[in-house]
Parts: C-alpha cells; sequence; structure tokens
C-alpha cells in the first residue's frame, strides 16, 4: 500500500531517513504473500516432506524478487498498471484472458484466506466461523472504502509484523540446526506427481499473479499522490532514486516474506512431521495440530499469525482485481478516491470480497481450497509473467528504461521455471 507522504527524492537515497520510511509497496507486496493459503501451502509442505522442501523457499526468492522489481518499475516508469499496459499494447482478447484468469484465482484466494481467518478465530475464541468470515469481510471492505487513504496506508504497513508470530513459533520448537542446512541448501527432488504438485503450489503461492498487479499498480498511486513526482519516461531525471528505492524495498519485502515462510515450513516440519502428521491442508488445521506437539503458546502465535495476514492478503488480494478491471475499462481507478469519485473501482473490489463469501457458504471443501489456490496462481502465473516480460521489454512501454542484463535473464528464468513445474505437474499426477 502506498504511504502517506512517499519518500522525497533525498529519501530514496537513504540519507537520515528511518528504515520503515523507505519501505512501501514492496514491504506490503511481500507480507500480503504470505496470506493463509500461503501459510496452509507452506504448513503442508513441512508436513509432509519435513526438511526435503527447505531449499524450495530459499530457490524461490532471487525469483520472487526479479519479478517483483520488474513489475513495480512498469508501473513507476508508465505511469499505469499492468492490465492497462496490457490494454494499450496487445490484442484485446490476450487482456479480457488476463483478467478473466485473475479475478478467477482471486476470488478463490480471497474466499480461501477468509474461510482461514474464521476458523482460527473459532479455534482461539470458540462461536462460528460462518459470522467471523462475514465480519472481517466487512471489516476489510470499510476500511478500504470509507477509512481516508493516508490514515488507512500506515495500517497495512504496521500489519505486516503480524508475520514475526511465525519466527515467535520457532523459537519454541526445537529445531535440528543440521539437518535444516541440509534442507535449506541440497535440494532432494523427486519424480512423484504430488511432489511436483506441492512444487508448483509453492511456487504459486510465493510467486503469485496478484503481487504484480498490486505493486505496479502502487507504485503509481504513490506518483500520483506526491506532488512533483511523474512517471519517468516524462521524468527521466527522478529515475535514480526512484530504481533504487524499489529495489531496496522489494529485496527487503521479498526476502522478509519468504523468510516467514522458512520458519513456517520449518514449525511444521519439526513438529508435526517428526510426530509423523503429513497430511495437513488448512493453516488452521497446522495450528490445532501444533498444540499437543509444540504447547499451547505455539497454536496461540499459529493461528494469530493466520488472522494477521489474512487482515493484510484480503485488501490486497480485492484490490488488486479492482485495479485490473477498471483499468481494462478505462475507470477511475485508486484507492485514494472517494467512493463518488470512482464507483467502477470500489464496486469491484466489494464484488470480489463477497464473491469470496459466497464461496465460504457454498459448501465448496475448504479442507483444499487453500492449497488448491497456491496451486492455481501457480499456473496463470506463466501466461501473465510471459506478458510482464514482453511489455518491460518493449522500447515503446518502456523509453530508455527497458529492462535488460541480469534482471531480464532473472525475469525469463523465473517465468521458465514455473513453466516447467507446471508442466511437470501434469505430466507425474
Amino acid at each position: 500500500m502506498s504511504l502517506a507522504h512517499p519518500p522525497s527524492e533525498e529519501a530514496a537515497e537513504g540519507q537520515h531517513v528511518p528504515l520503515i520510511k523507505r519501505l512501501g509497496p514492496g514491504l506490503i507486496t511481500g507480507a500480503a504473500d504470505d496470506d493463509p493459503s500461503g501459510i496452509a501451502t507452506y504448513s503442508q509442505a513441512g508436513a509432509q516432506y519435513g526438511y526435503g522442501l527447505l531449499w524450495s523457499v530459499l530457490f524461490t526468492t532471487p525469483l520472487m524478487i526479479g519479478i517483483q522489481v520488474i513489475s513495480a518499475r512498469i508501473g513507476r516508469v508508465t505511469g499505469h498498471g499492468l492490465a492497462a499496459n496490457i490494454r494499450e499494447h496487445f490484442p484485446r482478447p490476450l487482456l479480457i484472458s488476463v483478467v478473466a484468469l485473475l479475478l478467477f484465482a482471486n476470488t478463490l484466494n480471497i474466499a480461501a484466506d477468509l474461510g482461514a481467518m474464521g476458523n482460527a478465530l473459532e479455534l482461539i475464541a470458540g462461536g462460528r466461523s460462518e459470522i467471523y468470515i462475514v465480519l472481517f469481510a466487512l471489516v476489510s471492505l470499510t476500511l478500504q472504502i470509507f477509512v481516508p487513504f493516508p490514515r488507512y496506508a500506515p495500517l497495512l504497513k504496521w500489519l505486516t509484523l503480524a508475520l514475526l508470530a511465525y519466527v515467535g513459533t520457532i523459537l519454541v520448537v526445537h529445531v535440528s540446526w543440521d539437518q535444516l542446512a541440509v534442507g535449506a541448501l541440497l535440494p532432494r527432488l523427486s519424480k512423484s506427481g504430488e511432489y511436483a504438485a506441492m512444487f508448483v503450489a509453492v511456487l504459486g503461492t510465493t510467486i503469485s499473479p496478484y503481487l504484480f498487479f498490486w505493486q505496479a499498480s502502487q507504485e503509481v498511486e504513490e506518483q500520483r499522490a506526491t506532488e512533483g513526482h511523474s512517471p519517468l519516461r516524462e521524468a527521466p531525471e527522478q529515475a535514480r532514486s526512484h530504481l533504487r528505492r524499489i529495489k531496496f524495498d522489494t529485496y527487503i519485502g521479498m526476502i522478509y516474506s519468504n523468510l516467514i515462510a522458512l520458519c513456517i515450513m520449518l514449525t511444521t516440519a519439526v513438529t508435526l512431521h517428526d510426530a509423523g502428521i503429513t497430511d495437513i491442508a488448512t493453516a488452521e488445521q497446522a495450528a490445532q495440530a501444533l498444540r499437543p506437539i509444540a504447547g499451547p503458546f505455539a497454536f496461540q502465535l499459529f493461528a494469530l499469525g493466520i488472522i494477521g495476514t489474512g487482515l493484510l492478503a484480503v485488501p490486497v488480494l480485492a484490490g488488486s482485481a479492482a485495479y485490473a478491471v477498471a483499468e481494462s475499462l478505462r475507470w477511475p481507478i485508486g484507492l485514494g478516491l472517494t467512493l463518488a469519485e470512482a464507483r467502477g473501482f470500489y464496486l469491484v473490489l466489494s464484488v470480489a470480497t463477497l464473491l469470496g463469501v459466497a464461496v465460504d457458504f457454498s459448501g465448496a471443501d475448504s479442507i483444499r481450497m487453500l492449497v488448491w489456490a497456491a496451486m492455481v496462481n501457480g499456473v496463470i502465473a506463466v501466461p501473465i509473467m510471459g506478458v510482464m516480460m514482453l511489455l518491460a521489454a518493449k522500447p515503446a512501454v518502456m523509453g530508455p528504461f527497458v529492462i535488460s542484463g541480469r534482471l531480464k535473464a532473472l525475469g525469463w528464468l523465473a517465468t521458465a521455471v514455473m513453466a516447467a513445474a507446471v508442466v511437470a505437474m501434469v505430466v507425474l499426477l
């Protein structure tokens, strides 16, 4: 989420500015990646394979950084989000396909996240999860629609601290540091379809399409909200400071995100897997299974983390859908606008959230929905990443700021890895 007062040119250079004020879209995007769907995926990976998939978190970190830096640069350079750029430079059927895939994945993800949050609060406080699901949806919508943008933005930034709950769980369980080093540094591959599907789910929850759209649009929000700032194509003299800021912000955000993912996977590996519990399909199920093994404190931390990360992720999921649809239809967009100024934008945001609630109440199998959401993200990320890479390399889009060298190679490597993992899953399952 954009900051209320984005950093000045001096701030972007890092001169006498507190760390927290130098962080914005990259930090929020990275933290939103560890949503309840991601927690469920990492929990299942740890429970099922122990230390065996820890390497995937380290492996995906540079890929995630590269593709998110590219999405942020597209937004800051052009002054438009991804959907608007696709609309201007690619055939309309491609735009419709990309936005439709994003809406499908985001709706499923919102449903999964709200369901996990409701179930987690039921575990902690009792009551009925259905009531909590509606409550969380209404809280999310109220904040986004009615709370002034400068007051709402810092709130989401501070919500990223909820992820530290998973660092806390590591402190109360026993970790074999030798096995941790082996699992993190020495990949143990398998030809089984289940292993390939889990790897795709880990990739999909780490490198997710909604994060691309969100970070690009938030760079646009920050540029428009700051007097004197312009798209870099129109103000190349601003490029040095902003490109450095984007790099710093994204590095911190994605490393933080994957450090938390490592903690979640490690927690379930050293508790559930070692206790013979290898089938954990939901985040709240992981929290409940931790209670008799790691104690009530670890259970409480894990469950509270689900709620905190969900409060951060649901607005990002709904917001990225709203940005994509509104940009495609040339509607006024942005959380900086009032409801009267951007009715269509807020309508899409509301519909996406309420559809998620409807899926939860439809009787859909919530036990599998979270990991399936991650797998869906992994599959649809491939074509969206390909389109992003083509946009970022087009002089007609990026002007003199087309990506090249290591960043271009890293972006295409991330796309190729995602595609190869999906193909392997389809072949082996």
